[in-house]
Formats: structure tokens, C-alpha cells, sequence
């Protein structure tokens, strides 16, 4: 035993982890924070910024596995090792993608992943906003969701999306989630980025991000049926990026249920784009002079 003033100045002698299992029963996020606080003190030194980021993603994902998993037992493990500070919630539940694809019935896995990235996407939209996982994710370094057999992998530094399937196959739901400890990431950069950005904005989560790469494995988007797809629930924002990275083209029919057909039933809402080769740009261009001339 050690006083704390002691072990503030000793962080060393100080145990690097800490893991333990909870039974999901009255189960409250912010109790297990205030127990992460006292047997884990080298919380207690990480820099502000760190720990608001730490405190939210954690509550977020750690209420997530309360609320949504139906698991009996939610385990964590904290740890601050090499400068990375890094904690896994794993529950052994229904799983958040199977979750999802049935409550919002969908056609499978993949299309419940696509939805998550989107943001406002919950099973629950009466207790819940469905952005917990969105801005946990971009908050961290790396975010990983890992769910009967199915990987989503967020790199935020090399700015990278990942969808994995995978031969061993975790019951429930396993969230990862790591940042370095001296990062110069601030929570409020992060929602300013995605908030309050229209000037009739009510302080909501206002922008989404959607990687167009993602929404087919051929990676080409020819058919209306696919930009259906990727615009089903953006109506819920008033700036839609889509990003066309590694898409070497789009057919007519996709641009124009986009450009013409969405946009002219959502007028308000701003559609930008990044990322796009000549031959995406063109068929973008010709989407919106078509939209203008009716």
C-alpha cells in the first residue's frame, strides 16, 4: 500500500491494466467510472483532453452494452501502456450488427455496419440519439467492433474504413478502442466537425461522412437501387459528404436518384463531394445540370 500523493509521483509502481466482470443487473456506466478512478489511478494522470475523451467514449460504448446487448455479464479491460491509452468492452449478447439488421430489417451484416457509419443509427431511437459509436469513433485512434464473425476497423491517423469478415467468430459484441495518451485531440474539435454547421442549426449532428467505396464490393455504382442504399436515413442531416475515394465511376442512374431525385426532395439539405475521379466528376456534373433544367 502506498498514499496516493506517493503514487502520483511514482507512476511507475502503479499496475498498468485493470480488468474485471460485471453482472448486468442495475448496472449503471458512471459507477464503473468512479471504480476506474480509485483502483486505477493512472487515470488520473492523463491530460484533460485525454480523459474527457476517455470518460465519454467509454460511458458511450460501456451503456451501449448495458442497454442494448442483453448480455448477463459486460467485462472491461483498461490499460495505459507505451503512451497508448486503450480500453476493450466486450458482452456476450445478441451483437450489435445482428442487432441492428433486425431491428431496422435489413438484407444482412453488411448493410447494418453501412447504417452505423452513417450515425443516428439506434435500435432504440426513443432513449437513444445513435450517435454514441459515431463520435467514439471519431474520437479514438483506432475503434474496432467486433461481432459474430464481423470486423468493422476505424483508423482514424490514415483516415481508413474497414469492414472484415473473419473465421473466428465472437459471440456478442467486443468494442476496442485506443488513443494516445498525449494526443492533442480535443471532444469539442471533434463535434464541432460534425455540428452546428447550417445556420438554422440547433446545436444537432448536423454532418455525416459516407464512404461510397463501401456500399458495394465491386466498386462501381452503376444502379439506383445502390444510391437508395447509401441515401436511406441521410435525411436526418443537413450536410452529406460523400467521399469517392478508390470509385472509378458511377453510372447515370446512381447520380441522378442522387443529385436530382433525393436532392429534390430534400432541398435544404447540402450534398458535397470529395476524392472523385474525372469519371465520377463528370457523371456528378452531368446529375446536377440535369437537376437544374426541371
Amino acid at each position: 500500500y502506498v498514499s496516493s500523493e506517493y503514487a502520483q509521483t511514482h507512476p511507475n509502481i502503479l499496475p498498468s491494466i485493470f480488468k474485471k466482470k460485471y453482472r448486468n443487473t442495475s448496472l449503471e456506466e458512471h459507477q464503473v467510472l468512479m471504480e476506474l478512478e480509485e483502483k486505477f489511478p493512472l487515470i488520473s494522470n492523463i491530460s484533460e483532453n485525454i480523459k474527457s475523451i476517455f470518460t465519454f467514449a467509454f460511458s458511450e460504448m460501456f451503456n451501449n452494452a448495458i442497454e442494448h446487448s442483453q448480455s448477463k455479464i459486460i467485462s472491461i479491460e483498461v490499460s495505459l501502456r507505451n503512451n497508448k491509452l486503450s480500453f476493450i468492452i466486450e458482452d456476450f449478447g445478441v451483437g450489435v450488427f445482428r442487432n441492428i439488421m433486425k431491428k431496422r430489417r435489413l438484407n444482412s451484416i453488411t448493410e447494418a455496419i453501412q447504417d452505423l457509419l452513417k450515425g443516428k443509427t439506434t435500435t432504440m431511437p426513443k432513449s437513444h440519439s445513435g450517435e454514441g459509436i459515431f463520435f467514439t469513433s471519431k474520437a479514438s485512434d483506432l475503434f474496432i467492433l467486433d461481432s459474430f464473425g464481423y470486423q468493422l476497423i476505424i483508423e482514424t491517423l490514415t483516415d481508413e474504413i474497414k469492414i472484415k469478415q473473419i473465421s473466428t467468430s465472437k459471440r456478442g459484441t467486443r468494442v476496442i478502442f485506443e488513443i494516445v495518451a498525449d494526443s492533442s485531440r480535443h471532444l469539442n474539435d471533434v463535434f464541432k466537425k460534425y455540428t452546428n454547421l447550417k445556420d438554422n442549426s440547433d446545436f444537432g449532428f448536423d454532418k455525416t461522412e459516407i464512404r461510397v467505396k463501401l456500399f458495394t464490393e465491386s466498386g462501381i455504382h452503376i444502379s439506383r437501387s445502390q444510391a437508395r442504399r447509401i441515401l436511406s436515413g441521410l435525411e436526418k442531416f443537413k450536410i452529406i459528404l460523400l467521399d469517392f475515394e478508390d470509385v472509378p465511376v458511377v453510372g447515370q442512374a446512381f447520380a441522378d436518384e442522387i443529385y436530382r431525385v433525393f436532392q429534390n426532395a430534400h432541398p435544404d439539405i447540402e450534398i458535397k463531394e470529395e476524392n472523385m475521379s474525372e469519371g465520377v466528376r463528370f457523371m456528378v456534373e452531368r446529375a446536377k445540370n440535369e437537376a437544374k433544367k426541371k
